[in-house]
């Protein structure tokens, strides 16, 4: 098996044509001719997991956010990811990136699983297909706010800066809108479509408070990485039922920027 069968795993599943006009998706170093017989699957591209690709003998890995999702002048050595790309073309590991091409096939689907949404459908959806697209939206079995709160928590990687809570924590929940990563864009769409509470992360202040005094729903916000943790074995097991013999493993590797003192 080589790097570039698992690249049309990836494509079939989350073909770019879904990535926004912003992002930076597809094989970022190695070639599509290396062996790929073993995969790591990450959220971020960091020294972490590099190290852990290299050090687990892995022959790609396979990243949710881009490495250069900015842009970059050089792949110099000197440079921090400069320096992981080449600990990685040495070690013979490719890495690559899916991320809103991801996230229109398979974050926000797999966070509505583990929140327990049924019927769940797209807050955005694509134009290409409108049962994909960014978000998902769907009905629960009622709890109270602290009571998803809680199931999140607990079914979530546990990251030192746990997860905030807006909102009565005694009121029961139906309707859940979620957007894992950055959502505060679509406040105003979750409390158009009728949302009681939506899960995202990145809240800012003003954006959230404002939402909030305005009488829109109930926010939890889990870190940027733990949200989108959940993407990586949905997206395991699809490469493993297209590409039988591929073995894949899921970092647990916490990557977040953010420490608790408390």
């Amino acid at each position: 098996m080589l790097v570039r069968d698992v690249i049309e795993a990836m494509e079939a599943l989350c073909p770019p044509s879904l990535a926004e006009d912003w992002d930076a998706v597809g094989l970022v170093a190695g070639s599509p001719d290396w062996e790929a017989k073993r995969i790591l699957l990450a959220v971020d591209p960091c020294e972490a997991t590099v190290r852990e690709a290299i050090g687990g003998e892995h022959d790609m890995l396979l990243t949710h956010h881009p490495l250069y999702l900015r842009g970059t002048s050089t792949v110099g050595a000197h440079t921090a990811k400069g320096a992981w790309v080449t600990d990685l073309i040495r070690a013979g590991v490719a890495l690559y990136a899916a991320h809103t091409n991801a996230d229109s096939w398979g974050t926000a689907q797999a966070m509505a699983d583990l929140v327990g949404i049924d019927n769940a459908r797209p807050l955005v959806p694509s134009d290409d297909d409108p049962s994909l697209g960014l978000g998902r939206i769907g009905k629960i079995q009622p709890k109270t706010l602290g009571e998803l709160a809680d199931r999140i928590g607990a079914l979530l990687p546990k990251t030192p800066a746990g997860i905030l809570v807006a909102g009565d924590e005694s009121a029961v929940v139906e309707t859940v809108a979620v957007s894992p990563g950055s959502g505060d864009s679509f406040l105003s769409l979750v409390s158009s479509v009728g949302a009681d509470v939506y899960v995202t992360a990145d809240l800012r202040h003003h954006p959230a408070t404002d939402h909030l005094w305005a009488g829109g729903p109930a926010l939890i916000s889990p870190t940027h990485y733990a949200s989108e943790w959940p993407l990586l074995p949905r997206l395991a097991s699809a490469l493993n039922r297209m590409l039988p013999g591929l073995v894949t493993d899921v970092s647990t590797i916490v990557t977040d920027a953010w420490v608790s003192r408390r």
